[in-house]
């Protein structure tokens, strides 16, 4: 693999989920070209990862009610598509992998996003076997070569083993980077043991960049993201930055502030809070509405960039009326597939259980929303694959 660098100025640009070669969802990226792809071996310094970043999100297969199939993406994180087979009580799911080629074509030309979080929150990585989630990272490396910037692969698990193996998987297929989440159910109590765990699994991938995927508020372990940097590259050579999904300004802040010889990279992953955060000094962006808002993102990573922060105020409050809008209807995972259909007319599917998918309204209210604020008018709507969406809410129990 080569070592790919980034020249001449910064520029910002939004990226979506996971990439094809070698974090809510889709994630935005300062770029320069928004994100500097590394070389195997060779970890870029934290302030190249300016940009924003997308997160994959899954594609799935539908069917009409008990017959045919199709396809589902969602949004933040990437991952494949599930099948679905509806004939009868023996009914499988499967991730849809023949999508995420267009997936990587649609964030690159229609949103200028070329930077991909793979199986992270949005893709739901954690919905999905090992076995699944080296697929779907495979499938975006291999999709993505030659198109996109930058492939962070996500393989935190709440087994040591499995995120080990998934660390070194994707080291082989040649992944630009790893990230990993606290471990939540059996969880570290302070930071020298959350920091233990993450160095058995960096050093499963030796030669990968690693980043901490900080989000307290899933994983419930609530060590300040501030604590954990101090003397951590000492224990974690690979250590990069962080893909910090809070609202604590305060310690992102902190963080920022301990980064004075900018030897981190700091991917901020709350979308509507994005122009904070880079006014405080991040270096980056990971976030579900990137997958479809990512155009929009970038015209305020711009602005900023050449200072013109009126501007670049307007793009923020403009994505923060639909993102209000959509949080007081209930937004997550599933509302991010449905708006990634309608949007893209890539057909993204139902998320698995315990998630349910959009229903009809919601989508009705999303796309009127959209179409008010601008980011879409009548003929960039498709909604072809959002009936097969929505007969396929109608079957109870069938959420993937």
């Amino acid at each position: 693999r080569r070592e790919r660098g980034v020249g001449g100025r910064r520029e910002l640009h939004a990226c979506a989920a996971s990439r094809g070669r070698g974090a809510r969802g889709a994630c935005a990226a300062l770029r320069g070209r928004a994100s500097a792809g590394t070389g195997a071996g060779a970890a870029a310094p934290g302030p190249r990862l300016r940009g924003t970043w997308c997160g994959a999100a899954r594609p799935r297969r539908q069917q009409k009610p008990w017959r045919g199939r199709g396809e589902e993406r969602g949004g933040a994180g990437s991952g494949g598509g599930y099948n679905r087979e509806l004939g009868g009580p023996g009914r499988t799911r499967e991730i849809n992998f023949s999508v995420i080629g267009q997936y990587v074509d649609y964030l690159v030309e229609e949103q200028g996003v070329k930077n991909i979080f793979v199986n992270g929150t949005t893709g739901e990585g954690l919905s999905l076997s090992v076995s699944e989630r080296r697929q779907v990272a495979e499938e975006w490396v291999t999709r993505g070569r030659n198109k996109l910037d930058q492939v962070v692969i996500h393989v935190g698990a709440l087994s040591l083993k499995e995120s080990q193996e998934l660390a070194r998987h994707a080291a082989e297929i040649g992944a630009d980077g790893i990230a990993v989440i606290a471990p939540f159910f059996l969880k570290p109590w302070n930071k020298d043991v959350l920091i233990n765990f993450l160095k058995e699994v960096a050093a499963a991938a030796p030669a990968l960049p690693f980043y901490y995927y900080h989000i307290p508020a899933l994983t419930g372990v609530k060590i300040r993201a501030e604590e954990l940097l101090d003397g951590i590259q000492d224990k974690i050579p690979t250590f990069q930055g962080l893909k910090f999904s809070d609202t604590d300004l305060l310690d992102f802040g902190q963080c920022v502030d301990q980064n004075r010889q900018r030897q981190f990279a700091f991917l901020f992953g709350v979308d509507e809070q994005l122009l904070s955060a880079l006014v405080m000094g991040a270096t980056g962006a990971v976030g579900s509405t990137y997958n479809y808002l990512g155009k929009e993102t970038n015209q305020m990573l711009e602005a900023f960039e050449r200072k013109d922060f009126s501007s670049a105020l307007n793009h923020q409050f403009c994505i923060q009326r639909f993102i209000n809008f959509v949080l007081k209807l209930g937004f997550g995972v599933s509302q991010t597939k449905a708006i990634m259909t309608l949007v893209s007319g890539i057909p993204m599917g139902p998320p698995r259980p315990p998630l349910q998918k959009a229903s009809r309204e919601f989508i009705d209210d999303a796309k009127a929303k959209l179409k008010s604020l601008g980011f879409l008018s009548s003929t960039d709507l498709k909604d072809g694959n959002l009936e097969s969406y929505i007969a396929s809410a109608s079957l109870s129990n069938q959420s993937v």
